[in-house]
C-alpha cells in the first residue's frame, strides 16, 4: 500500500464506520457539518469565515442550528493573533415544521489566540468574549477553549499528515446563570497541504441539566491572499 494514500484511507474508513454506528440513537446524538477559512491579505492582518450547519439528528435532515461568522484577524506573530467580528445564528426546536427559525441570534464578538509546542504536540489557548442579542433579548458570555493537536504519522504538521484534534471548552455568562455549557471534542484529522485540511470526530455538550453527543465533520481551507 502507498504510505502517502493510508492515512487518508484511515480517515475516510473512520468517517464511515462512525456514524453508522450511531444511527440507532438519532435522538441522542446530533450531527455538525461546519467549514473554516483564515485567509491572509497582509503581514499582519487576515480574514476569518465560518459556516456551521447543525442537526438534532446524526443525518443532516432535522436543522438544529445555522451559524455564519466573519471576523477580522489582527496578528501579532505566528503565535499570537487577536480578532473582531460578528455572526448570525438561526435555531429550530426538534422535529418542528422548521419553515422559520424559532430563535435568531446577532453577536458580536471578540477572541484571543495564542500557541505554543511542546515537542510535536500543539497547544492553542482561545480567549473569547461575546455579545450577544437572542430574540432580541441582550447578554454576554465568556468562552475559553484549550485545545491540542498532535500529528501522528510525521514530526509536525505538514502535506500528508494524519492528526489527532483534542479540545475542551467551557461558556460562562455574566448573569446569575454562570455556566452556561462545556464542549470535550476529539477528532482524527489530515492535513492534504499547506492550507487544506479535515476532522472528522464527535462532541460531547453538556447543558445544565442535559447532554448531548454530536458527529463533527469539519473542512479548513486557508488561502493566502499575499501570494
Amino acid at each position: 500500500m502507498n504510505r502517502t494514500q493510508s492515512p487518508l484511507k484511515v480517515l475516510l474508513v473512520f468517517c464511515f464506520l462512525l456514524p453508522v454506528s450511531v444511527l440507532a440513537q438519532q435522538e441522542q446524538m446530533g450531527n455538525w457539518l461546519m467549514y473554516f477559512g483564515m485567509n491572509r491579505v497582509s503581514d499582519k492582518f487576515s480574514i476569518h469565515t465560518e459556516i456551521q450547519y447543525r442537526n438534532h439528528t446524526p443525518l443532516p435532515v432535522n436543522p438544529e442550528q445555522l451559524l455564519l461568522r466573519a471576523g477580522l484577524n489582527y496578528h501579532f506573530s505566528d503565535k499570537a493573533f487577536v480578532t473582531a467580528g460578528y455572526a448570525f445564528i438561526s435555531s429550530y426546536v426538534y422535529d418542528s415544521e422548521q419553515k422559520a427559525p424559532e430563535t435568531t441570534e446577532h453577536r458580536i464578538w471578540q477572541q484571543f489566540i495564542l500557541t505554543n509546542r511542546i515537542g510535536r504536540v500543539k497547544f492553542e489557548h482561545r480567549y473569547r468574549v461575546e455579545q450577544r442579542w437572542v430574540n432580541g433579548d441582550y447578554s454576554n458570555r465568556l468562552r475559553y477553549r484549550l485545545m491540542l493537536l498532535v500529528p501522528l504519522n510525521k514530526a509536525v504538521m505538514e502535506k500528508g499528515s494524519l492528526f489527532v484534534g483534542l479540545y475542551d471548552e467551557i461558556f460562562l455568562n455574566t448573569s446569575p446563570d454562570f455556566f452556561d455549557r462545556n464542549r470535550l471534542y476529539g477528532a482524527l484529522g489530515y492535513q492534504f497541504n499547506a492550507v487544506t485540511s479535515v476532522q472528522a470526530g464527535v462532541l460531547h455538550q453538556q447543558l445544565p441539566g442535559n447532554g448531548k453527543w454530536y458527529l463533527q465533520f469539519a473542512l479548513f481551507f486557508n488561502p493566502d491572499f499575499r501570494k
